[in-house]
């Protein structure tokens, strides 16, 4: 007897096919099951789905295809996990099968019944004793593990730099591992090279095999060995990037999202999910308490805790008995000597720190040694062949790199367009901003007579495996004076000898076209305020210094308070005054093609069709514009976006759209996506 399978499968990005594919099968497998099955020419990994067979497409095909074969061994995935999926995918317009197999590692595919069997006898061993050994807890810490016992969330644990909020983690996860024997938690960071240092100290408080991480950064087999250990519930805890938020976990009962506002969480290619909603909407359908932490939430979170949707939890002091803020002092640069980089001020405190032994950091968003190398006779500058946009100079290996498409070729010795040697870099990137810091200090010693150590961390230093923790390591030490470095350095790190940070060029987000930029600058620029002042020893004297042209620009005024709630309640009535989310809803629909004009063709044409459409009424189309940066990799890309006053409005027009957007053709298109609630337009 043979039985009907509806099996979601990978089918590609702009397939008609949205759903689970019909196929026979000898065993009749319930819905989870891990089945391998022939698609076209090749041999894919799919799910069986709940779907009734009869309602699944049939393969091309009219002959119904039978099963390859099934991953004998591997429990089903679990309906809470099924259901997880079936929403996103509604949710974000992206095939089913996408979604659910993008959550799975990519090397269950080919593993036969041996290599599986001994993969899952590995994964089998017994959990390592779950050690209780944990520094006394403060007051408010306390307060707020008992308002999390007390409630069932989604929590808003709104807690200032330094107040101790990784503790409280890793005390709620302890409580909830405690009260089930099969529990198990989900932890979320927003970027990988936060994902070390915390699971070290997951690690330390629960044991190694009861902790796995999962993120971007990991091999396949490492990959597959933290999923099936999470699969099976061997591994209590899973600490990991966005993509974690689809791991497979048949007795989740607590979801932590550290740094919830932070900009990582929202996938930004393929099927472009925001992990922290997702972990929201898991936890609603698991049962599962949800801890949202930040010093500095998203907008989204602050409103949905002011309305009720989250409850608030507050922890506004500093862990220690002398813990505090680091005042924060404004640098007015129009009153400083022309094309200066540091101020004298500025540079006299950080001499002050390095004779006291303390250290300094000091952040540019901007990597490289400069944005640009431009030639002082004509108008040539770095541009980029392939990008609309320019190519930075690093210096340290003489090359001119985008940033964007990734073509590098070596400084040209002269102007390629009018020979000129005299080619100059313009700006500054934290490559040229370390070079002149170390001429700006070169007369100064520490009183061994040893130079001052300066120290560079960005994306190009921290690049070759083990580098990032081999620099955390001599920060930590206290072999760095002053630390250079992007906002990867501002984010989540305990830098208990730092006490000076100091924001450089600031104002670029002030005035920018993008509504959410005031909100990302003052995030941080708390964030980065609160790497200062981390040991209470050292706290009163600890200062986060901004050099600005607009000193009484009211988002200064809230930050030398640090005083989020006022920022926020400003932020938030300029919104609800023009619609802006989170009091209204958007999506962008984008597209790619060989010309701006086969973009922009696209999405007209696309436009013109969504008339009738389910509440087309109630959605606002605007025109198709280039996006900010128009081209890259030589492909054209142009966006038009969807605002609505009703979420579920929205998705029901988008879900309409569909049909039309995939039969809609434009000679030179090459992709199209649609990006629900998207962080940057």
């Amino acid at each position: 007897m043979t039985h009907r399978l509806a099996v979601v499968v990978p089918t590609p990005a702009h397939s008609t096919i949205a759903g689970p594919l019909s196929y026979l099968s000898e065993l009749p497998l319930s819905p989870g099951s891990l089945v391998r099955v022939p698609l076209g020419k090749r041999e894919v990994l799919g799910v069986v789905w709940d779907l009734p067979s009869d309602q699944a497409q049939a393969a091309q095909d009219i002959e119904l295809k039978p099963v390859a074969g099934s991953l004998q061994g591997i429990a089903p995935l679990g309906a809470a996990w099924r259901q997880l999926v079936t929403f996103s995918s509604a949710y974000y317009q992206r095939g089913l099968g996408e979604v659910a197999l993008a959550g799975l590692p990519p090397q269950l595919r080919d593993l036969n019944t041996v290599q599986l069997a001994r993969r899952l006898k590995r994964t089998a061993a017994a959990h390592d004793h779950v050690t209780a050994a944990a520094p006394e807890l403060t007051a408010q810490q306390k307060q707020a593990l008992a308002d999390i016992e007390a409630a069932s969330g989604p929590f808003l644990l709104f807690g200032a730099t330094g107040s101790g909020k990784t503790e409280v983690y890793l005390h709620a996860v302890a409580d909830a591992l405690a009260r089930d024997a099969n529990a198990q938690a989900l932890v979320m960071v927003p970027e990988i090279n936060l994902t070390p240092q915390l699971q070290a100290r997951f690690v330390e408080r629960f044991g190694e095999a009861n902790v796995v991480a999962m993120n971007s950064g990991m091999t396949n087999p490492q990959r597959l060995k933290s999923w099936l250990a999470a699969h099976t519930g061997t591994a209590r805890i899973v600490l990991g990037t966005r993509m974690a938020v689809f791991a497979s976990m048949p007795h989740l009962r607590l979801i932590v999202v550290d740094e919830e506002h932070d900009p990582s969480y929202k996938q930004q290619e393929g099927a472009r999910y925001s992990a922290r909603d997702l972990a929201v909407m898991r936890g609603k359908i698991e049962g599962a308490k949800v801890i949202l932490g930040s010093a500095t939430p998203s907008l989204e979170s602050w409103h949905a805790s002011e309305t009720g949707r989250y409850q608030r939890i507050e922890m506004p002091a500093r862990v220690g008995q002398h813990a505090v803020f680091p005042a924060v002092r404004l640098v007015d640069m129009n009153l400083q000597p022309k094309k200066a980089v540091f101020s004298p001020q500025l540079l006299g405190a950080i001499q002050e720190r390095i004779a006291r032994g303390e250290q300094s950091l000091v952040f540019l968003n901007r990597r490289g040694y400069a944005p640009v190398l431009a030639c002082t006779s004509c108008d040539w500058k770095s541009e980029c062949p392939n990008c609309s946009a320019y190519r930075v100079f690093h210096k340290i290996d003489r090359s001119l790199r985008c940033h964007h498409c990734g073509f590098a070729e070596r400084v040209p010795r002269s102007c390629p367009v009018c020979g000129n040697v005299d080619i100059a870099p313009v700006g500054r990137g934290t490559e040229r901003l370390e070079e002149h810091l170390g001429e700006l200090l070169a007369d100064i010693r520490h009183a061994d007579g040893q130079p001052v150590r300066i120290a560079r961390m960005d994306a190009d230093s921290t690049r070759l495996k083990g580098s990032l923790e081999e620099q955390l390591a001599r920060v930590h030490a206290g072999d760095v004076d002053v630390l250079v470095g992007t906002q990867m350095v501002t984010k989540g790190h305990d830098f208990r000898r730092i006490t000076l940070v100091a924001a450089l060029n600031a104002d670029s987000a002030l005035f920018s076209s993008d509504f959410r930029a005031p909100e990302r600058l003052f995030s941080l620029l708390l964030q980065a305020a609160g790497r200062a002042g981390r040991d209470a020893t050292q706290a009163a004297a600890s200062e986060m210094w901004v050099q600005t042209f607009h000193p009484t620009h009211p988002l200064f005024g809230a930050l030398r308070k640090h005083d989020y709630p006022t920022f926020a309640a400003q932020q938030l009535k300029e919104r609800q005054q023009a619609g802006m989310p989170p009091f209204g809803f958007q999506a962008l629909l984008r597209a790619d093609a060989r010309t701006q004009e086969a973009a922009q063709s696209f999405l007209n044409a696309a436009s013109e069709q969504a008339a009738g459409l389910a509440d087309f009424d109630r959605v606002t189309i605007y025109s198709a514009v280039p996006m900010t940066v128009q081209r890259v990799a030589n492909v054209e890309r142009a966006q038009m976006l969807i605002e609505s006053q009703h979420r579920i409005a929205l998705q029901r027009f988008l879900a309409a759209w569909q049909p039309v957007l995939h039969a809609t053709r434009e000679k030179g298109l090459i992709r199209w996506a649609v990006d629900v609630d998207p962080l940057t337009i």
